[in-house]
């Protein structure tokens, strides 16, 4: 069974910086497209960015461009999100996905595995 498994979430001040992981369990995820979302309090899930397999592009959304980072060891079957001068409204749930459909990586709905996510907290 394919799982995704974040850590690196927790409590941080503004302007702070946190760096998550997300570990694959299987090696056939090695070619697949990879996100990163999240889920604040009463909003929608949003995109964060999303990393290529083949050439590992990335792309990212406006609110987070500049500030986060994401990455990826294929020989760890691990992806990361590097968090950087973060703000009270970064607060959210932050779940790692992949995609294997090789659609538009900014909608949930073309993600095929999901993890149960991690919550990071900024205080003000």
């Amino acid at each position: 069974q394919v799982q995704l498994v974040e850590s690196g979430g927790g409590l941080v001040q503004a302007g702070g910086s946190q760096r998550l992981s997300c570990l694959y369990s299987r090696r056939a995820l090695s070619n697949y497209d990879m996100g990163w979302f999240r889920q604040g309090p009463g909003k929608e899930r949003e995109f964060v960015a999303a990393i290529t397999w083949s050439d590992s592009t990335t792309y990212y959304a406006d609110s987070v461009k500049g500030r986060f980072a994401i990455s990826r060891d294929h020989a760890k079957n691990t992806m990361y999100l590097q968090m950087n001068d973060l703000k009270p409204e970064d607060t959210a749930v932050y779940y790692c996905a992949a995609s294997g459909r090789r659609a538009p990586l900014t909608t949930p709905k073309n993600y095929d595995y999901w993890g149960q996510g991690t919550q990071v907290t900024v205080s003000s």
